[in-house]
C-alpha cells in the first residue's frame, strides 16, 4: 500500500471542514442552545444564530486537517488485507487517533464557539480574553476529556460504517463508489452515530458551559449527565419549554451529519 497524500489529506480535509462547518453553523448553535442548561429561549433562541462564527471558521481548517492526515497516516500505518476481518478495528483504531489529535486543536475552538453561541450578545474576542484571564489556558481546554469520550465513540461507530457500506456498495456494483454513492454511506453512517452518542454531546455542552469552579466544570461526564437526569429525566419539561434531556437536538445532530458526510 502506498504512503498517504498528506497534501491531499491536509487541504481536503481542511477545505471540508472549513465549508461543512459554516453552511451548518446555525444548526450547530441551535443544538448548542437546546442543549444549554439556562434553555433555548433565554440561550437566545433563534436570535444571532451566527454568534461564535469567527471561532468556528478559525479552528475548522487546521481541526479537520489533524484529523484526516492522521486518519490516513494510521490506516497506511496498520495497513492489512482489505478482505481481512481486521479491517473494522483498523477503521476504529484509525479514527479514534485522529481524534484524540484532533480534540487539541478543536477544544479551545468549541469551548469559545459555544460560550459565544449562548452569550450573542457578547464578542468572540472577548469570550476569549474572559476566558484567559479568568481560568487560563486550561480554561480553553475544560471538556478535553468529554470531548474525546463524545467524538471516539462517535468516530467508532461512524467510520467503520461508512468503510463497510463502500465497500458492500463497491462489491454489488463491480467497481469503485463513486463521490455522491460515498456521500451517501457517510450520511446513514454519521446520522446513525450522532443520534446513539447523542447524550455525550449533551454532557459535553454542559461541562464547556458551566460556571468556573462548579461541580460540572470539573468535567466529569457522568456527573454532568446525572445531573441532567435528576433534574429533566429522559425526555422532561421544564419552564414550559420543551426540554429533550439527554436526547436534546439528536434530529439536528442527525441532519448536521447527513449534510456533512464525508
Amino acid at each position: 500500500m502506498d504512503q498517504p497524500g498528506f497534501t491531499t489529506s491536509l487541504v481536503a480535509g481542511g477545505l471540508a471542514g472549513v465549508s461543512v462547518d459554516l453552511i451548518l453553523f446555525p444548526l450547530d448553535t441551535i443544538k448548542t442552545r437546546l442543549q444549554s442548561p439556562q434553555g433555548f429561549n433565554k440561550a437566545g433562541g433563534f436570535r444571532g444564530i451566527y454568534a461564535g462564527v469567527p471561532s468556528a471558521a478559525i479552528g475548522s481548517f487546521p481541526n479537520a486537517a489533524a484529523f484526516f492526515i492522521t486518519y490516513e497516516y494510521v490506516k497506511w500505518f496498520l495497513h492489512t488485507d482489505s478482505s481481512s476481518y481486521l479491517m473494522p478495528v483498523k477503521h476504529m483504531l484509525a479514527a479514534s487517533v485522529g481524534e484524540v489529535v484532533a480534540c487539541l486543536i478543536r477544544v479551545p475552538s468549541e469551548v469559545v464557539k459555544q460560550r459565544a453561541q449562548v452569550s450573542a450578545s457578547s464578542r468572540t474576542f472577548q469570550i476569549f480574553s474572559n476566558i484567559l484571564y479568568e481560568e487560563g489556558i486550561q480554561g480553553l481546554y475544560r471538556g478535553y476529556k468529554s470531548t474525546v469520550l463524545r467524538e471516539i465513540p462517535f468516530s467508532l461507530v461512524q467510520f467503520p460504517l461508512w468503510e463497510s457500506l463502500k465497500a458492500l456498495w463497491s462489491w454489488r456494483q463491480d467497481h469503485v463508489v463513486d463521490s455522491w454513492q460515498s456521500a451517501v454511506c457517510g450520511a446513514f453512517a454519521g446520522g446513525f452515530a450522532a443520534v446513539v452518542t447523542t447524550p455525550l454531546d449533551v454532557a459535553k455542552t454542559r461541562i464547556m458551559l458551566a460556571k468556573a469552579g462548579s461541580v460540572t466544570a470539573s468535567g466529569n461526564v457522568l456527573s454532568a449527565l446525572h445531573g441532567v437526569w435528576q433534574t429533566q429525566g429522559l425526555a422532561g419539561r421544564k419552564l414550559k419549554e420543551p426540554r429533550f434531556s439527554c436526547w436534546k437536538g439528536p434530529l439536528l445532530s442527525l441532519g448536521s451529519s447527513l449534510l456533512s458526510s464525508h
